[in-house]
């Protein structure tokens, strides 16, 4: 029979004195407390592992800090663990992993890794522009939510707030941004399932807008108030260099000289600045190259064609021409992005092959199959198509008259 043990009492516990080595005072079924050379005394668990077989232990805590009742308290949690066939030290670590799983991978933490992946994907505006909405509409009231937690109701009230404002585009893109954080997450193996794939139906659906942009008939307005305006000569040719080489505002206004090879005449924008991150290549009409030359005629010590003018290290800010168009009166009726689509409706309108206008545009044409096995960007044939284009503006910079669109 084996030796009874006395539970021990909180006097028996203070009256206990430290000796040259450990000493172990026993409380009964695994709970003992240990009393150390320097006078330390804590509480340790004894069991017989599930797992390995063989006897282990694991520390609570130290008292007085740990009472007696509460150092019984755990034992007792932890008997029962043994019971069930669960070691209950691994069953501590796996908690605390869980736990700190919960702390590290929140909504901003994952936002952020997904964020790295994204990079290689878009440009750096626009990388910049959803982060930045992140931290405008979402962060605020989510960053620190833990992403296994994240539900519908969480972010549809979140994002209440941005329709309140009458920013349903805004919302919109916010959702879609959300989604992909949400099935990078689902795919990281840190969520089963993505509770916000459906939160648009919460939500007002917004009027689709188209950008805006002059007819083709007006095109002669722009160029006649673009030749009178009261604006910065790079400013007005940037906006030419814009209108000519049918690119985005911010392709145009970071060209960089490097980039040019005047005597193939061609300009080859680097796919990490293109906004589908596909190298695109652009022909040089003999307008262009003129543009070039007023700004090479103007150059600074600067790698851009179009440099900032408070700091040359840096490009012209891709709203300069925005910003330009609006003092010259065309506010609600034209954005430098609707330059591009003047040149695509007169292209179009012209009967130019549908083709060759949305190569020049660096829209991706067909579907992934199509463009695996069509590499090209038809950039010969579209010497032709880009020189009809310059003559056309030319044209209409000579003329205040609505001019008439002919192939």
């Amino acid at each position: 029979m084996g030796r009874r043990v006395v539970p021990l009492t909180d006097k028996k516990v203070k009256s206990l004195k430290p000796a040259g080595k450990e000493t172990i005072a026993s409380d009964g079924k695994g709970l003992q407390l240990r009393i150390m050379p320097n006078g330390t005394k804590s509480w340790r668990f004894v069991y017989k592992s599930p797992a390995t077989g063989k006897r282990s232990n694991m520390t609570l805590g130290k008292y007085p800090e740990l009472s007696i009742a509460n150092a019984r308290k755990i034992a007792e949690g932890h008997r029962e663990l043994v019971a069930l066939d669960i070691d209950p030290k691994l069953h501590k670590q796996a908690e605390k992993e869980k736990t700190e799983a919960i702390h590290q991978h929140t909504l901003f933490n994952v936002s952020q890794q997904w964020m790295e992946q994204k990079k290689s994907e878009v440009t750096e505006d626009y990388a910049k522009d959803i982060w930045r909405s992140f931290e405008l509409h979402v962060f605020p009231s989510l960053s620190s939510q833990p992403i296994s937690m994240i539900t519908a109701q969480s972010v549809i009230k979140t994002l209440k707030v941005v329709e309140a404002k009458g920013s349903l585009e805004t919302l919109k893109r916010l959702s879609q941004r959300l989604n992909e954080v949400m099935i990078y997450a689902m795919h990281s193996g840190l969520i089963e399932a993505n509770p916000i794939s459906n939160i648009l139906a919460a939500f007002k659906k917004p009027q689709k807008q188209h950008m805006k942009a002059l007819e083709p008939q007006e095109l002669p307005e722009l160029m006649t108030t673009l030749a009178e305006a009261s604006i910065k000569r790079s400013t007005r040719c940037l906006i030419k260099f814009q209108l000519h080489t049918m690119t985005r505002p911010n392709e145009a206004a970071g060209a960089k000289w490097s980039e040019f090879d005047l005597d193939n005449r061609v300009w080859t924008i680097p796919s990490e600045r293109m906004k589908k991150r596909k190298e695109h290549r652009v022909p040089l009409t003999e307008e262009v190259i003129r543009l070039l030359s007023i700004m090479d005629s103007m150059k600074v010590n600067s790698e851009y064609v179009f440099p900032s003018i408070k700091d040359p290290k840096k490009p012209m800010h891709s709203q300069t021409a925005n910003m330009a168009l609006k003092r010259m009166g065309f506010g609600g009726r034209l954005v430098s992005h609707g330059l591009r689509s003047i040149a695509s409706s007169t292209l179009n309108e012209a009967g130019h092959d549908y083709f060759l206008i949305e190569a020049s545009l660096a829209h991706l044409i067909g579907s992934d199959t199509h463009r695996a096995y069509s590499r090209t960007d038809y950039l010969e044939r579209r010497r032709e198509l880009m020189d009809w284009w310059s003559t056309h503006i030319v044209n209409a910079s000579s003329t205040k008259v609505p001019l008439a669109i002919v192939a």
